[in-house]
């Protein structure tokens, strides 16, 4: 884990990279949503942007992904899916660092160590046989603990749906795992190639639960909408209506 340390205090902390994300930030998230409610003042465009993603799943990715989960056998598929996961953890390390999390970072630092020590750089997980799960975390909660809102919604090309405040985590998330820093040519293509497959695994695994939301519901944008922001608000544990199912179309009233 001195790679984690070496990275953290050589590099994350420069300020130009973390206030300038702060800044870009708090310029676009201005609008305080009421726990319940959402900003959706683009969406002509996220709509257009929907369709577009919508299309890439029904040509590519879901193709892609019902011959990767047919054709890969379950117990590669779940070591690809252990050493995607175990290399994000120094991310969510740093992520739980900047929040205060000491708990968080050291359950995620043991675990890291232990999966790539015991379980040949994470492809297995003793880690979680001992009791130790992955305390799960990104920059875009790290700049809601430091008290950035939510913003607009957003629905990213390619990345699906987003705030502008999640945006910029993911966006900062793209340059700060310590492991794309500090490995080696082709090393450092294993984690995100792996991330890769392990997506194609998820959309595979829950290809039921996605078909009904993108191909079941009478509008599948403002399905994947609602389904996002609730869950997005839950697991920073914020209030939501609990009398909403985020599987139920909230336009259906407009077609009874």
């Amino acid at each position: 884990m001195l790679i984690v340390a070496k990275f953290y205090l050589n590099r994350f902390f420069k300020q130009g990279v973390l206030l300038g994300a702060l800044a870009l930030t708090a310029a676009c998230a201005t609008t305080d949503n009421t726990p319940d409610g959402f900003d959706d003042p683009y969406e002509v465009t996220n709509r257009k942007v929907h369709n577009f993603n919508r299309g890439l799943d029904r040509v590519l990715i879901k193709p892609a992904s019902n011959a990767y989960g047919v054709a890969v056998p379950d117990p590669v598929k779940q070591g690809v899916s252990n050493f995607a996961s175990n290399a994000s953890l120094p991310q969510k390390f740093v992520n739980n660092l900047m929040q205060g999390d000491i708990e968080g970072a050291g359950t995620n630092f043991f675990r890291f160590a232990a999966n790539t020590v015991f379980g040949f750089a994470g492809l297995l997980d003793p880690a979680s046989d001992m009791g130790v799960y992955q305390e799960d975390t990104n920059f875009g909660e790290t700049l809601a603990v430091w008290g950035v809102q939510e913003g607009a919604y957003l629905e990213l090309p390619f990345f699906g749906p987003s705030t502008q405040r999640d945006a910029t985590g993911k966006l900062v998330d793209l340059f700060t795992n310590p492991l794309s820093h500090q490995l080696g040519d082709p090393e450092r293509y294993f984690p995100p190639t792996a991330n890769v497959a392990a997506r194609f695994g998820d959309r595979y695994r829950y290809t039921s639960t996605i078909d009904s939301i993108l191909y079941d519901s009478a509008d599948s944008y403002a399905q994947t909408r609602l389904v996002y922001l609730q869950n997005s608000r839950f697991e920073l544990g914020a209030p939501t209506d609990d009398t909403t199912d985020p599987y139920e179309d909230p336009y259906d009233s407009l077609y009874e």
